[in-house]
């Protein structure tokens, strides 16, 4: 790869566009191995897009440094390690919040948690909270087989799936999947409360709902008509969660 200098490469689009001739890559090409869409490209390669979240995955598609992509300073010879080589590269992560706009393979899901009802006496309900969202990649959608519009993300609580899914934790799950295939995780609402389980199916339509935490948390067993009585409802199928683990947590074991 040939680097040149800032003054002959100004901006983020004419390095991309000197690297992808470099490597002989087209727009489409180099979406499919960064990770992103031929849409995204066509924008950076114009200059109608000035930063990317993908800037990474686009220096690593192309064989480039990223800090040269960014700045259009020439690394030193011998600084970068070879792409096939065994070394950990860690990448930078990338904040954003409600103002930020959203890639073109990026998608907002709405984010649901249980709330006390007003006037409920101490009854809750699982409902969407206002203006909260989470930003996924559409690819990271594909790989789950889940459709956008029928994702959204929870906040749960309580240590019966830990240390597998934590307290605090936040799940993505997939309302268009509410038929039980045994042994998954589904989130589900069980009279207001919202409980995440593995589901196993029982004859005469009865469910079982197992805990990982399995010392604490014995199985149980609802018949369905118990389903009935007590507003078991399956919500969808917890295709992903993540959980921020603050510096002075209790130790996981």
């Amino acid at each position: 790869m040939e680097y040149l200098p800032l003054s002959e490469l100004p901006t983020l689009a004419d390095r991309i566009n000197h690297a992808m001739q470099q490597r002989g890559l087209t727009q489409q090409q180099l979406g499919e191995a960064a990770g992103t869409s031929q849409t995204t490209i066509q924008k950076l390669c114009s200059g109608k897009t000035k930063e990317t979240k993908k800037l990474n995955a686009i220096a690593k598609a192309l064989q480039v440094s990223a800090n040269w992509l960014a700045t259009g300073e020439i690394p030193e010879l011998g600084a970068e390690e070879s792409t096939t080589g065994s070394k950990v590269h860690l990448e930078p992560l990338h904040p954003w919040d409600d103002g930020t706009p959203l890639d073109d393979d990026e998608v907002e899901i709405p984010l649901y948690k249980e709330v006390e009802l007003a006037a409920g006496g101490g009854r809750t309900a699982v409902r969407e909270v206002a203006g909260r969202k989470l930003r996924f990649s559409r690819a990271t959608m594909r790989a789950a087989g889940v459709n956008p519009a029928q994702a959204v993300c929870a906040t749960v609580s309580g240590n019966s799936m830990e240390p597998l899914i934590m307290n605090g934790a936040t799940i993505g799950l997939d309302r268009g999947t509410t038929h039980i295939v045994d042994g998954e995780i589904y989130a589900l609402e069980h009279d207001g409360m919202l409980r995440v389980k593995f589901l196993y199916r029982l004859p005469g339509g009865g469910v079982r709902l197992r805990s990982f935490n399995r010392e604490e948390h014995l199985d149980e067993d609802y018949s369905f008509q118990q389903q009935q009585d007590q507003h078991i409802r399956i919500l969808g199928r917890v295709f992903w969660w993540s959980t921020v683990r603050p510096l002075k947590s209790a130790p996981l074991i």
